[in-house]
């Protein structure tokens, strides 16, 4: 009997990582989302797409958008993970919470914001692109913790955030007064800066999945008290510094009126984490 020798296969992401084609994996499916990738002349469209190393791979280089910075992949894995009922960004005035070079600012023009108003308590970090965007309001040296409608000029509709050395606790109470009521926020919440310098690992990881679980879950709980409902979570599909697992809260200025019970809560976090990275 002959027997047919099948070639081995592998999900396309992993081939553009191993052929150095991407990144990261998270590079390779967004490539792949972006449509900038073909195999044997075709556009493909999922990354779980199997291929043979015989298989003719191509990137679109030129296709590729160059986003401000890394976070950038963050903030869109979390807007895919709640689509397609999540935040429509379009139209809309956007707090970008800790702007800093200004991934998340560019992600938001290019989901349609009207305008965002870009946020830090730093200086001449967002880059030149965004920073003299039409559509970009910079304000540099502003506190989160003290930011009023006069530094935003204005109500906002939605807020993206990517905040360091600081708890969320600290500056939602704030930020929550220049956000127009029905306005969705998305903090990305990191554990490292949550737990206490005394219950982070070696070189500030935080280790525990359920010490992730509970701060994050501490965070939604207290974003409840200020009137936001917790309406999704999950895990940013990069990783933060030394490897921080670190996760998307998608938020909901109603007056606490679409807040799941406690006992929801504690599962919608808790399986963010599960499927989250370990």
């Amino acid at each position: 009997m002959q027997h047919v020798h099948n070639p081995p296969r592998k999900r396309l992401d992993a081939f553009l990582v191993g052929k150095m084609l991407a990144r990261s994996r998270e590079h390779a499916v967004t490539l792949i989302k972006d449509g900038v990738v073909t195999v044997d002349g075709s556009v493909a469209r999922k990354p779980s797409l199997p291929v043979t190393d015989e298989a003719h791979v191509l990137v679109n280089a030129s296709s590729e958008r160059e986003w401000a910075s890394r976070g950038a992949y963050k903030l869109l894995g979390a807007l895919e993970q709640f689509e397609p009922e999540g935040m429509n960004l379009a139209g809309k005035r956007v707090l970008d919470a800790g702007a800093s070079t200004g991934g998340f600012t560019d992600v938001c023009l290019h989901r349609g914001a009207s305008e965002v108003v870009a946020v830090d308590v730093g200086r001449e970090q967002l880059i030149p692109r965004l920073r003299h965007h039409s559509q970009v309001l910079v304000r540099e040296r502003t506190n989160l913790r003290h930011v009023t409608t006069e530094d935003t000029n204005g109500y906002c509709d939605a807020m993206v955030g990517d905040l360091s050395f600081i708890s969320w606790r600290l500056v939602l109470p704030a930020i929550n007064g220049v956000l127009a009521d029905g306005a969705d926020l998305l903090p990305m919440v990191k554990p490292q800066f949550e737990v206490g310098k005394q219950r982070l690992g070696n070189r500030g990881v935080v280790r525990s999945a359920a010490l992730r679980e509970e701060v994050t879950r501490e965070i939604a709980e207290f974003a409840a008290q200020l009137g936001l409902s917790t309406l999704g979570a999950g895990a940013s599909r990069l990783p933060g510094p030394s490897g921080n697992v670190e996760y998307f809260l998608w938020l909901k200025k109603d007056g606490g009126a679409q807040m799941p019970s406690s006992h929801t809560l504690h599962e919608l976090i808790h399986k963010a984490v599960e499927e989250g990275p370990q």
